[in-house]
């Protein structure tokens, strides 16, 4: 018998708690490969984006509003090219499904974002229909919408001047990505500002946030310090960054997600160590005799102790591995079922921490039975001392 073949001898003397074992194995490097999809997915919303734009925000939160006639001030700022403004929405889909709804002003959002490409034509008519709305390309095939269709949309915050909550818009566009990532981005909805300040209940004249697009060569820090000084000890004090900072903190409007994460796969591995180590400590004391008869016949103590860690290895390194694979055609089926909205991606970087975490599980989980194994003296363990 070859060495490998006696390790998967020993691993699977006892097949039901070596298949149990695995099992917990693999569902915790599942969860493992998902999880760490989904943070690396909010870290990468922010990662692709430049520092040619900052946000200007209320000081204490994106949430307070802001007066529109910052606005001028804020393009007389030198280094500042062109100020665009959204306005959130809350945004409902039919019974409940959340949108991404913005009130932009049109031609400030189409030079101010390059990146979302949409024909002229499409542009103008968002300019000029009062009525208007564009959607990104991956919430308009989501939902089935045609240009040319009128979108009923309620909001689950602004309600109409004669109380209704249910608005109305004119599907006039759908905008796409300049590059593949922005592509992805493409689940947003945005509104005429114009129309959304004239007709809802109780907000005119504010907006949440502006969007700075810089000049070429601007000095990005000492514009968001003159800005932020400009309307210091004001009612309306400002808080301006890069915009990558503002889609992180916007994403953590939701909660700390690589916190939630961490906590999550601390409590999975935690407990996985505990199955997996009482499995490996049982398998050696049961084999104490057998450990000793190896020794016997001449095999060192540091083959003894590979043995041990081979076989924490071989359980560690199957379970992950087909735990991860799993996880691979989960997200790539998750991906495919939103129609690219949630990519969900077990790439490269993700394999590369599970595959570290697989080594330092083995060691953990193998060390100490395989130390106990190494020190065991022949004559004390066939004597079952």
């Amino acid at each position: 018998m070859t060495k490998t073949g006696f390790v998967f001898a020993n691993l699977f003397r006892k097949k039901t708690r070596t298949i149990l074992t695995l099992l917990s194995v693999i569902m915790a490097f599942l969860l493992f490969g998902l999880l760490q999809s989904v943070n690396h997915i909010f870290d990468a919303g922010a990662d692709f984006i430049g520092a040619t734009r900052l946000v200007t925000q209320a000081r204490v939160s994106f949430t307070q509003p802001i007066p529109l006639s910052m606005l001028p001030k804020l393009e007389a700022v030198p280094g500042v090219a062109r100020v665009a403004h959204m306005q959130w929405f809350g945004g409902v889909w039919q019974e409940n499904t959340p949108l991404f709804v913005f009130a932009v002003d049109p031609q400030r959002q189409h030079e101010v974002y390059p990146e979302w490409v949409m024909p002229e034509a499409q542009w103008k008519a968002f300019a000029n229909t009062r009525t208007a709305m564009i959607a990104g390309r991956n919430v308009a095939n989501q939902y089935g919408w045609k240009i040319g269709q009128k979108i009923p949309i309620r909001s689950n915050i602004y309600p109409q001047k004669d109380g209704s909550k249910a608005w109305a818009f004119d599907l006039v566009g759908i905008y796409d990505g300049s590059d593949e990532n922005w592509q992805k981005q493409t689940n947003t909805v945005f509104i005429s500002h114009d129309y959304f300040d004239e007709a809802n209940q109780f907000s005119s004249g504010r907006t949440n946030f502006f969007m700075l697009k810089l000049a070429p060569g601007a000095d990005g820090a000492k514009i968001s310090s003159t800005v932020d000084k400009m309307f210091e000890n004001s009612p309306d004090e400002t808080k301006t960054q890069t915009e990558k900072d503002f889609n992180v903190g916007f994403i953590k409007q939701i909660g700390d997600i690589g916190m939630i994460v961490r906590w999550i796969l601390f409590a999975v591995f935690f407990t996985l160590l505990l199955v997996v180590g009482n499995t490996m400590a049982q398998s050696v004391r049961e084999r104490i005799p057998e450990l000793a008869v190896l020794k016997t016949l001449g095999f060192s103590d540091g083959s003894v102790l590979g043995f041990v860690l081979a076989e924490a290895a071989a359980l560690c390194l199957f379970g992950g591995v087909v735990g991860m694979s799993i996880a691979t055609l989960f997200g790539a089926l998750i991906s495919k079922g939103t129609g690219g909205q949630f990519a969900l991606s077990v790439n490269g970087w993700v394999w590369m921490t599970g595959l570290v975490a697989i080594v330092l599980m083995s060691l953990a989980v193998g060390l100490l039975p395989a130390l106990r194994a190494r020190r065991l003296k022949i004559v004390d363990a066939l004597a079952g001392r």
